[in-house]
């Protein structure tokens, strides 16, 4: 199915009222679409704020998890690359991620069923993710995005304060508010932020992580449902896993990182009685010839350290435990 194809179908549906869910690939080369009903035939199960289609009763299991570290001296070569880039002006914000081999404790199924997490995603025997980000909600004519970006271990001393009060990382996150703004000005009226840069705090199987998100708002024209396929690819891909300007940076990114990131980092959602919910699909396990890949990684910016984007990119690698 190509976009045009995606977009169609979107129109199609939402004219005859139909539920259905969406994953859209962050190179946009391998949407799917399927009524909620259909879903699990395709061996895609989701969970989004409570809403599945997949009966499980978790049950508490320690998480063991032995990643194999990339290798540091190529992710400071790329991280240089990426910097270069950075000065020269053809980025402002860069995305930087890399799969890291993990062993680990549980199947892609059971973590699905294990992971506490607002939007949860599993494709049988290719993928699971348990994500804390939304991408766009939609209710009432209004639309809604909620970009995050900047981390701490809540154990550091200090930890809000030191997160809150980092250069770089509030320059980071308005750099993605500001890009969010923009993107969101290109399908709705009235954008504005509502909130800015608050505190999340979010579980791991190794303890705590505190997140700072904003959310921003805009109105849809009152047909919005006729073009939700172009609203959605307008937007694409979303700015938090990518950067600013975005088709230079998306560049940066394809020869950088030098692999298709696949599905990791691109969206999916539920569209149900006129409303949308929809995640970036990170915190994101794949299996591939039989080894599992934790896919992660963070926002470089002219003020990045290496050694510290590097220990971000491994602190993303965890579960986050019932």
């Amino acid at each position: 199915m190509d976009l045009k194809q995606f977009s169609e179908k979107i129109s199609v549906y939402t004219a005859q009222g139909e539920s259905f869910i969406f994953i859209i690939d962050f190179e946009l080369r391998k949407p799917l679409i399927y009524r909620l009903e259909e879903a699990a035939e395709h061996g895609i199960f989701y969970n989004i704020n409570g809403i599945t289609n997949r009966e499980y009763s978790p049950v508490a299991i320690p998480v063991h998890i032995k990643p194999t570290p990339i290798d540091k001296k190529y992710y400071t070569d790329r991280f240089e690359k990426v910097v270069s880039h950075i000065q020269k002006g053809d980025s402002f914000l860069l995305n930087l991620t890399f799969p890291t081999e993990i062993e680990i404790n549980l199947t892609l199924s059971e973590i699905f069923d294990l992971a506490s997490a607002p939007y949860k995603l599993l494709l049988e025997d290719e993928f699971v993710l348990f994500s804390p980000e939304c991408f766009v909600r939609i209710s009432d004519d209004k639309v809604f995005t909620y970009p995050m970006k900047g981390t701490i271990d809540a154990r550091a001393k200090d930890a809000e304060n030191r997160l809150m009060n980092n250069e770089k990382e509030a320059w980071e996150h308005n750099t993605i508010v500001d890009l969010m703004r923009n993107d969101l000005s290109m399908v709705a009226t009235d954008v504005r932020v509502e909130k800015f840069r608050f505190v999340q705090k979010i579980r791991t199987h190794k303890g705590e992580i505190l997140q700072t998100s904003s959310e921003i708002s805009g109105k849809l024209p009152a047909n919005w449902q006729c073009n939700l396929g172009e609203i959605l690819l307008k937007l694409l891909p979303a700015g938090s896993v990518s950067g600013a300007p975005k088709q230079k940076t998306v560049e940066i990114i394809q020869n950088t990182e030098a692999m298709t990131r696949g599905y990791y980092s691109g969206i999916f959602g539920v569209y149900d009685k006129g409303r949308l919910d929809s995640a970036v699909m990170i915190r994101y396990i794949e299996k591939k010839d039989g080894k599992m890949f934790f896919r992660s990684g963070g926002g470089i910016t002219a003020r990045s350290n290496a050694d510290e984007e590097y220990n971000e990119l491994l602190n993303k690698i965890y579960v986050p435990a019932l």
